[in-house]
């Protein structure tokens, strides 16, 4: 955790949002995956979700979810939460690998998540690599979302890189699902679950995009491990930058980031301070959430596919709409337990000592006072 001077204040155009988000500190991923874990869990409880207003959540694949999917499923056993009125949306999926391929995002969370808790297979939305038009599948995914009136609450993990979802470094902040083309450091480092061998790795995959997340009324961040932590700081204490994708959540308007200690320790030891003291003011983010509606935001009531009634003419023909995705939800009994599965939040980043410092060199400033250079008429 890095020292703060007098000489390297926060910038003050950036306090807005240090002031405006929500971060929680915990000590190892285990207490950050439980505490987000009963933050969705109270969520949904407080939403009171039914058949016709669902709860509707999103979710992110990687390492990170992993125990936080574990906790959520041994609260279902438990009988304290049910997923039965709740639709999905994923961020992300491989383009062209099979879903019943186990390092497929459909394997992961069937595997992790969906197989193990009472979700009816219609309620869940995951993209589809293998459509015959992938533009219009992405098209279709969007439309699926504001259906249901948007996305409630989206959980996702960010990568070193401060990347979210398939969002690399670069990406446009206002974009929407799409096809993206992954780069090379990403095939390589992903190749360890492909029998080391690049040439397995698929070359795209589709991803939500920043505006689609966005969009989500509420975002929740998992940051986890040392290797995060210059990702974290980048996206709390800088400034807007496309090359940061997690710092788009500067202009959300409830975003919560829930990250351990190794997590943030290239932020400033006065915004760690800071976020600690509002906790322990009694400020629990869990009760300070967005306020939850358990109904659908006027534009969404509008039916997507019906337009007004019009006389057909040449010049104008229906729009042609993919069918809903349909998942095989016996895929999970062809798959074991300790099952690896693959971490789309590959490292891409060097050292972050290397990263330089943040401090600026300031030059004084000389003032020129007109009077110096008048002449008496």
């Amino acid at each position: 955790m890095r020292r703060s001077s007098s000489s390297l204040a926060i910038n003050t155009d950036h306090s807005f949002s240090l002031l405006s988000r929500r971060v929680i500190i915990r000590e190892d991923p285990q207490e950050v995956s439980v505490y987000i874990a009963e933050y969705i869990v109270s969520r949904i409880k407080n939403f009171n979700p039914t058949e016709t207003h669902p709860f509707v959540l999103g979710l992110p694949t990687g390492s990170s979810p992993e125990i936080i999917y574990k906790i959520l499923v041994q609260r279902h056993r438990a009988g304290e939460i049910s997923f039965k009125n709740v639709v999905t949306f994923n961020m992300d999926e491989y383009v062209g690998l099979p879903r019943d391929h186990p390092e497929s995002y459909h394997s992961f969370m069937y595997k992790h998540f969906f197989s193990h808790v009472d979700i009816p297979p219609q309620n869940i939305n995951i993209l589809d690599g293998n459509a015959a038009d992938l533009v219009a599948e992405c098209a279709s995914f969007d439309q699926r979302i504001a259906r249901y009136g948007g996305i409630e609450l989206f959980l996702g993990g960010v990568g070193p890189d401060g990347h979210i979802a398939f969002n690399e470094p670069g990406s446009s902040l206002a974009s929407r699902t799409r096809v993206k083309t992954l780069a090379y450091d990403t095939i390589l480092a992903n190749s360890r679950f492909f029998d080391n061998d690049v040439n397995k790795v698929p070359r795209m995959a589709m991803t939500v995009g920043i505006q689609t997340i966005m969009d989500a009324r509420e975002v929740v961040i998992v940051a986890t491990g040392a290797h995060k932590a210059f990702a974290v700081q980048k996206g709390l204490e800088d400034g807007v930058n496309h090359m940061w994708t997690l710092s788009a959540l500067q202009l959300h308007r409830h975003p919560l980031v829930v990250c351990d200690r190794d997590a943030t320790l290239e932020l400033k030891v006065k915004t760690v301070r800071y976020f600690e003291s509002i906790e322990q003011a009694g400020t629990d983010a869990r009760t300070q959430g967005p306020a939850l509606v358990n109904q659908l935001p006027v534009s969404a009531t509008l039916p997507i596919r019906s337009p007004p009634r019009m006389v057909a003419t040449p010049a104008r023909t229906p729009e042609k709409v993919p069918k809903d995705l349909r998942i095989n939800t016996e895929l999970h009994r062809a798959m074991e337990e300790d099952e690896l599965t693959p971490d789309s939040m590959s490292s891409r980043m060097v050292d972050s000592a290397i990263g330089g410092l943040d401090g600026t060199l300031k030059n004084d400033l000389i003032f020129d006072r007109m009077g110096a250079r008048m002449t008496t008429l």
